[in-house]
């Protein structure tokens, strides 16, 4: 267990490559000083199948969290992606519904206690009218399943206009009243869609869960690297600080898994994003 006397800050699973097994992946977090990881579940058949593990892939997976010191109390869920609350074909928002339960299931087994929510009304259809209403429909049952269970759904700021802002994501929290319903800030997606971000992080910092630190350009979304792009870091952790927020830092960045890593190579490229964010976080008078 992290400490609570300190924003913990975690790393995102895929920023550590997918060859290493589950003590490689939880070693290099710990080496590189993260206090804990973030669970993905995406749109892959691969990843997909973790929704299906057995009792004893589950307990097996806690005993290297218990040994290691790293645990998941957050999950990435973007299989929505693939399988969207909003589409207009009925399997497919079934196939959803599906995931989401058994998302929240494998949830309440590994002690994760925040679902980040894909937030896309669909992705691979054209959106419309339809779509959003279909959507909304199902972000009502979701909400109503993870309530019974104790587990909060979070919405992800995203990277398309639909859920682009805090605001955006407001509006749906409204018309799905819950504890059990927050927001999961991404500064990088924000970054991209809103002129005031800080004001935006003031407006909705009552109802944010967790925040995602990313770097990101114009347009472009994933793979930048710390530093060379135009998220005001040290601006957003100051505004943060001033709202006196206390929750988890997640750090979101990929691995190259075309390369082979050693267990103490991937802990040095990713301690060089713990680095930079505790930098921006010190900067901005954040205690690291």
């Amino acid at each position: 267990m992290y400490s609570v006397h300190k924003n913990p800050i975690g790393i995102y699973e895929k920023a550590l490559p997918n060859v290493f097994t589950w003590e490689e992946k939880f070693r290099a977090a710990k080496m590189a000083g993260f206090d804990y990881m973030e669970l993905s579940i995406d749109e892959s058949d691969e990843r997909l199948a973790r929704l299906d593990w057995t009792d004893e892939e589950i307990e097996m997976l806690r005993s290297v969290m218990r040994f290691t010191g790293i645990a998941f109390p957050t999950m990435c869920l973007s299989g929505h992606r693939r399988y969207p609350f909003g589409s207009k074909d009925p399997k497919v928002r079934e196939k959803a519904m599906e995931i989401m339960e058994k998302a929240i299931r494998l949830s309440v087994k590994l002690g994760i206690r925040c679902i980040q929510l894909a937030t896309y009304d669909v992705y691979y259809e054209e959106s419309d009218e339809e779509t959003r209403a279909l959507f909304l429909e199902g972000m009502k049952e979701a909400v109503a399943m993870a309530s019974r269970a104790g587990v909060i759904l979070a919405m992800e700021i995203m990277d398309t206009k639909f859920v682009g802002t805090i605001v955006r994501a407001l509006h749906y929290l409204r018309l799905i009243p819950s504890p059990y319903f927050k927001i999961y800030p991404d500064m990088g997606n924000l970054s991209n869609f809103s002129n005031d971000v800080t004001g935006e992080f003031e407006i909705g910092i009552s109802e944010t869960v967790a925040i995602h630190v990313k770097e990101t350009k114009p347009g472009v979304f994933k793979e930048v690297p710390f530093g060379t792009g135009e998220v005001k870091f040290t601006e957003i952790f100051a505004k943060l600080k001033e709202l006196n927020y206390q929750g988890m830092f997640l750090v979101e960045m990929w691995a190259d898994n075309h390369s082979c890593q050693t267990v103490e190579q991937a802990a040095e490229i990713i301690r060089e994003a713990y680095q930079f964010v505790t930098g921006k976080m010190r900067e901005a008078g954040m205690e690291v």
